[in-house]
């Protein structure tokens, strides 16, 4: 019985890998075809595919990237925000993201602060970036340590210098990561004209609108509703199909209005 246990696991482990190569090369072939979609200007198909392949997981920088020229190739761009906005998310360093970021911010006439309504959220991108919480936790391992030499060698002075240091510098890198878990998620506004309602349901009051582009913070979420603060400081509902969460990867399927 164990032997069959045994031989099944290392059979698991032999596969494993086998079936994660044949995932991704199925992955690249998709986003490929994305790709000649989008140069064929079939750009709601193209959208489609890059969708599904976010929603399976297989997310990237490029993939959002590629997405928001499609976007935007068809005049959508809110949409070509958000893709890009996801897309600096998960690759925060990407220096051709953040210039496209800035381009259709000024295209949209929205101010800096529109589309960064939470500072601790770019606390969490620096984080991710420079790595600040593997260079915190190898500060403070590092004060550890010299801690430790220095019960070793009571008259050296230097490992306690060292490890006080390691330690006000281990705490200072870990609490940008530490901050940005505090942000609030956001959303984009991904329609031109989109409705602030004063209740989640389609008939409810309009109590204004939304700038297309607009990042607004999730104050609750509601089947396929957002609770959401636009920049004038005004609470309401939006829908889904109208604000796509900047958090969180797509869904399969968005439900439409």
């Amino acid at each position: 019985m164990r032997s069959g246990l045994r031989l099944g696991a290392l059979v698991l482990g032999l596969l494993a890998p086998l079936v994660s190569g044949a995932r991704a090369a199925t992955a690249d072939a998709r986003f490929d075809e994305a790709n000649d979609l989008a140069r064929s200007g079939d750009y709601p198909k193209a959208i489609s595919l890059y969708r599904e392949l976010a929603a399976s997981g297989d997310e990237s920088a490029s993939l959002y990237w590629n997405w928001a020229q499609a976007a935007s190739s068809r005049g959508d761009q809110g949409e070509a925000l958000w893709a890009l906005l996801r897309a600096r998310e998960l690759d925060p360093g990407d220096r051709a993201v953040r210039r496209d970021v800035e381009a259709v911010r000024e295209s949209l006439n929205l101010d800096p602060a529109e589309i960064a309504p939470e500072p601790l959220a770019a606390a969490a991108r620096i984080a991710r970036r420079f790595r600040l919480d593997v260079l915190g936790m190898a500060l403070l391992v590092l004060s550890l340590a010299a801690h430790v030499l220095a019960r070793l060698r009571p008259g050296s002075r230097w490992p306690v210098s060292l490890a006080w240091v390691a330690f006000s510098l281990g705490v200072l890198a870990a609490a940008a990561p530490i901050a940005g878990t505090l942000a609030r998620p956001t959303g984009t506004v991904i329609r031109r004209g989109a409705p602030l309602l004063d209740a989640a349901s389609p008939s409810a009051e309009p109590i204004g609108s939304l700038r297309e582009g607009e990042v607004v913070p999730i104050l609750e979420p509601g089947g396929s509703w957002l609770r959401i603060e636009d920049a004038s400081g005004a609470r309401g509902w939006a829908h889904v199909a109208d604000v796509r969460r900047l958090d969180v990867p797509p869904d399969h399927e968005w439900p439409e209005r």
